[in-house]
């Protein structure tokens, strides 16, 4: 059974930092695409970033490029988002999802609040 257990969300300032963390369970981790999506208040679900199995090839939206940096420790299992020079407009529940495509989260996701 496929489990995905987002944490790190939190309240960041504008120019902040926050660090998220996905622990994974229930599949051979290393063998998948891992991808972080993000939903806003009032808006559809948005692809952020993917990363391939092995950590070669990573994947971002422009509107994160530059500031954010997905990352996995396949030892771990477990899959992150580094989130620098966060903005209001980064506000959102963050979702990581099995796979390379941006499809309905099954979990809870974490929430980040980026606000003065």
């Amino acid at each position: 059974q496929v489990q995905l257990v987002e944490s790190g969300g939190g309240l960041a300032q504008p120019g902040g930092s926050l660090r998220l963390s996905c622990a994974a369970s229930g599949f051979t981790f290393s063998n998948y695409f891992m991808t972080w999506a993000r939903q806003a208040p009032g808006k559809n679900l948005e692809w952020v970033s993917k990363i391939s199995g092995h950590g070669v090839g990573t994947y971002y939206a422009d509107s994160v490029k530059g500031r954010f940096t997905i990352s996995r420790d396949n030892a771990k299992n477990t899959l992150y988002l580094q989130m620098n020079s966060l903005k209001p407009a980064d506000t959102a529940l963050y979702y990581c999802l099995k796979g390379a495509t941006t499809t309905t989260p099954g979990s809870q996701g974490t929430k980040v609040t980026v606000s003065s």
